[in-house]
Order: C-alpha cells, then structure tokens, then sequence
C-alpha cells in the first residue's frame, strides 16, 4: 500500500517528513516528493505550492510517477460556517471549485466541463478513518463540501457567498484540483483541513497556520499507521 500526502507549504509536509525511514527525494515538475515509510506503509509526500495549477501538477505526478494507492492533502482553510472555529478540521465528503465559472453559457457555477459535474465525491472509507482519528483525539471536526478557488478570501460576504451557493463548510486553494486529477485517474482521494482563520482573515491565519499545520499532520500520521483498515 502506498499513499500519498499532498500539503500546499512547507510546514505541513516537514513534520510528516519527520515520522519517515528510509527518507528518499525526488524531484518532478518543480516539485520535491518525498518518499519513505511510516511503520510498514510506503509514504509519499510533497509540498505542491499554493493555488489550483500547482496542487494539479503535483498530484498528476504523484499518481503516474509512484502509483500511489490514496492520496491524502492537508493543511489549513478557513471556516465558511458557524460550526467551525479556529483549530477546528473540517473533512470533505465532497470538493467543489468555487471560481468555475461558464455561468454566461447558461451552466451553473462550479460546473466542471467535460465532466458535467459540480461537486466530487471524497472516499468515504478514508473520510470515516480520518473522522475515527479525528475523535480517538477528541479534535472537534465537520464533514462536508470544501470550496476550493485562487482566491485567498478574507471578505465575509465572500465566504457568505459561498457557504449559501455551495452550502460549504471551509474555503481553501487546492483541494478541488486534487480531487479533480484523482477523479480522472480513479484514485481515492480525502481532503482534511485545519481551520486557521476565521472571521478575522489574514491576522488569525498568521498566527495560527503553523499550529493548524502540524494538527493536520498528527492526524495524518495516524491515519496511515491505521490504513489497513481501508481494505476491510
């Protein structure tokens, strides 16, 4: 079993890279994947960048370069509902990308030409491990649609917007791309995000992405120590 471990900066890979033996890198593309073990699971892990077209790049990769099993991204978001504060995680059932727009056709917004699709479905057996993983550390966590655009929102009739359109719990940069290359490589995919702000925008995630990161990868670590359980 191999899985993959998709972060959009540097702090959410380097404390995986930290739970690695048998530490190799590679480099693809611009992007430097990380390959290793973590108890008796093959690990590949890597810092895509931030926004839609790196997180794609990175993923597509990972699948044709070290034919992962499961891919997992992590990292930070921010909140788009009442449920969700700071610290909190927020696991997608489904990814939606908000800034998909061919509404002047007469499509809705968010639908994905060629796959005639707005929303795309998680795994749900990796969802309901990272959820398990989630409680077994008493972290108060949400299960629903993550936004994703190239937009760093931080208006909140922006995130008002969204929550309404897309009835989503968190807003991010990558995760519906990722979602987006698994769907059409077949490969299952989960996206957990720490929420790192909320109503206060860029000052609430200056100061606590680094903490959020780093709960992400703790979970993470966990998932993959229990990952046998995703072929029962």
């Amino acid at each position: 079993m191999k899985i993959g471990v998709i972060g959009a900066m540097q702090m959410e890979v380097d404390g995986l890279r930290e739970s690695m033996e048998h530490v190799s890198t590679e480099e693809y593309s611009g992007v430097t994947y990380v390959s290793g073990t973590i108890g008796d699971k093959e690990v590949v892990a890597a810092v895509c960048g931030i926004g839609k077209v790196f997180a794609a790049i990175c993923a597509e990769a990972m699948i044709l370069e070290y034919h992962v099993d499961y891919i997992i991204n992590i990292g930070v978001a921010g909140t788009l509902c009442k449920e969700l504060g700071v610290m909190d995680v927020a696991v997608a059932d489904q990814v939606v990308q908000h800034d998909m727009n061919t509404s002047a056709l007469g499509d809705p917004i968010g639908l994905l030409s060629g796959l005639d699709q707005i929303f795309l479905p998680g795994d749900e057996k990796m969802r309901k491990l990272l959820c398990s993983c989630l409680e077994d550390k008493n972290i108060h966590y949400e299960v629903g649609t993550i936004a994703t655009g190239d937009l760093f929102l931080h208006k909140p009739a922006q995130k008002t917007l969204l929550h309404e359109r897309f009835n989503a719990i968190a807003c991010e940069m990558e995760g519906g791309s990722i979602g987006h290359v698994c769907y059409v490589n077949k490969v299952p995919f989960a996206i957990l995000r720490s929420i790192s702000d909320g109503e206060g925008g860029s000052m609430d995630y200056a100061t606590f992405a680094e903490k959020a990161a780093l709960q992400s990868i703790d979970v993470v670590v966990d998932f993959i120590e229990r990952a046998d359980e995703l072929q029962v």
